[in-house]
């Protein structure tokens, strides 16, 4: 019965919050590795005892961004599905893909976060509706934990890796507002990758520093150093990247055609969307 498994989680998890965590980036292609900084952040989380991850949302980014052998979106969204389709959890988003312009982390985010409150919003509503006239003492008890996931809400972190961490110090590749808003207000999962020290980098900014019971750092001690880049390499070279990426992903790769030299220099004569914009903000400025 539902409602007794939710009184159940209520009672006997009362101090879990709620999680979700968003990764957004370029897949391109989506590796392995993606799909693992999933599991490893969820098992970290968890393992605190403070929460519980409910969900993981793949977001690729749209043409737009203009990275250098970045391919379509169309093609870097599919996939990330067929990656994802035999995690019960991770599912993929293409919201941010569909977009005309270049949306800006925080603004996917946000975007994300308000979709999550309108969800639980209407469980709310259903659930309230559904079982008004059984079992009053225990729906009594989830209707007054509702108000009290409502004024904490369900949280949203976005997933990354060291490196994203690290970017936040590149002149003109974020907006520092948007840096503030992501780690103050949602909160940051980072998983380590080989050679990298997030805490010196969080030590050296005051802003990250502020927030930095915000920011999870994750170790990976099984180390792998896939990187997209990497596969993109091998596949133009001809070389096989089977075990590197879901067999289903290496079989549209093939089926496609994706990844060539040709691929490799689209937009290599253009700036990237975010240098573009804040570039031309401050010379405004």
């Amino acid at each position: 019965n539902l409602l007794a498994w939710a009184f159940w989680r209520l009672i006997y998890n009362p101090t879990t919050s709620k999680v979700v965590l968003l990764a957004c980036g370029s897949f391109n292609p989506i590796t392995n590795v993606h799909l693992r900084m999933f599991e490893l952040a969820r098992d970290h989380l968890e393992d605190t005892g403070q929460y519980s991850v409910i969900k993981g949302i793949i977001s690729p980014v749209g043409d737009a961004y203009k990275k250098k052998g970045l391919i379509e979106a169309s093609h870097r969204v599919e996939m990330a599905r067929l990656a994802t389709e035999s995690s019960e959890w991770i599912t993929v988003d293409s919201w941010e893909s569909q977009q005309s312009d270049w949306v800006e982390t925080a603004k996917v985010i946000r975007h994300h976060y308000e979709e999550l409150l309108a969800r639980e919003h209407n469980r709310d509503n259903v659930d309230t509706v559904k079982y008004t006239k059984k079992r009053r003492i225990e729906e009594n008890y989830i209707a007054s934990s509702v108000h009290h996931r409502k004024r904490d809400g369900p949280q949203l972190m976005l997933l990354c890796g060291a490196d994203v961490l690290e970017s936040f110090g590149i002149p003109n590749l974020w907006k520092q507002e948007d840096i503030t808003e992501i780690v103050g207000q949602y909160g940051l999962v980072c998983i380590t990758r080989c050679g990298g020290d997030p805490y010196k980098f969080i030590n050296q900014s005051d802003d990250l520093w502020k927030y930095r019971k915000n920011i999870h750092v994750v170790h990976e001690w099984v180390t792998n150093d896939i990187s997209a880049t990497h596969v993109r390499r091998a596949l133009r070279r001809g070389r096989s990247v089977r075990y590197l990426l879901p067999e289903s992903v290496v079989r549209y790769v093939q089926e496609h055609g994706l990844y060539s030299a040709d691929s490799e220099q689209k937009n290599a004569d253009v700036v990237l969307a975010p240098f573009q914009k804040y570039s031309d903000a401050s010379t405004s400025g």
